[in-house]
């Protein structure tokens, strides 16, 4: 199977076209080559009705397998991204999350003050990832190789009895 995914930056910023893409371009250039094919790509602003119109429309619309977001993961004002996640899923996969906070802290304190959520919306997994190039590469690292086996069977294509976990 291969795992159609789309990559959503939240950033005004970048939006704005003030400053480039790193963070998306890095998890573009992570996943591909791979069992994963980029089909979506988009910068949005931090702003929780434009976050939640691409979640859903990517979701239920064009029936991605996989949404990773970059940026607003963050205690600013303006970190929306977990807020407009949590608003659109059906179920939370805190599993996701904790491991990237705690891999992650191997690398820098910061980790702890991530607040990045992971979960299901339909038949799509959505995971926010942080919004640095360095913080995409290291939690993509940890997440990647289940990536996959999870769309597979939130798409109803593995039998996960017959998988350890």
């Amino acid at each position: 199977m291969t795992i159609s995914v789309g990559v959503l930056t939240i950033s005004t910023r970048g939006f704005r076209g003030e400053q480039p893409d790193t963070s998306g371009d890095a998890i573009k250039e992570d996943l591909a080559g791979q069992e994963f094919e980029v089909q979506r790509y988009e910068i949005v602003s931090d702003d929780v009705a434009a976050i939640q119109d691409r979640l859903v429309r990517w979701s239920d619309e064009d029936k991605l397998n996989v949404i990773v977001t970059t940026g607003g993961t963050g205690l600013s004002p303006y970190d929306l991204t977990p807020e407009a996640t949590l608003g659109v899923i059906e179920r939370e996969v805190p599993g996701i999350a904790e491991v990237m906070r705690m891999e992650s802290l191997k690398h820098t304190r910061m980790a702890m003050i991530s607040r990045a959520v992971a979960g299901v919306r339909g038949r799509t997994l959505i995971v926010n990832l942080p919004g640095s190039p360095n913080g995409v590469r290291q939690c993509l690292a940890i997440v990647k190789p289940v990536l996959a086996h999870a769309a597979e069977i939130i798409a109803g294509e593995a039998n996960p009895k017959h998988h350890r976990h």
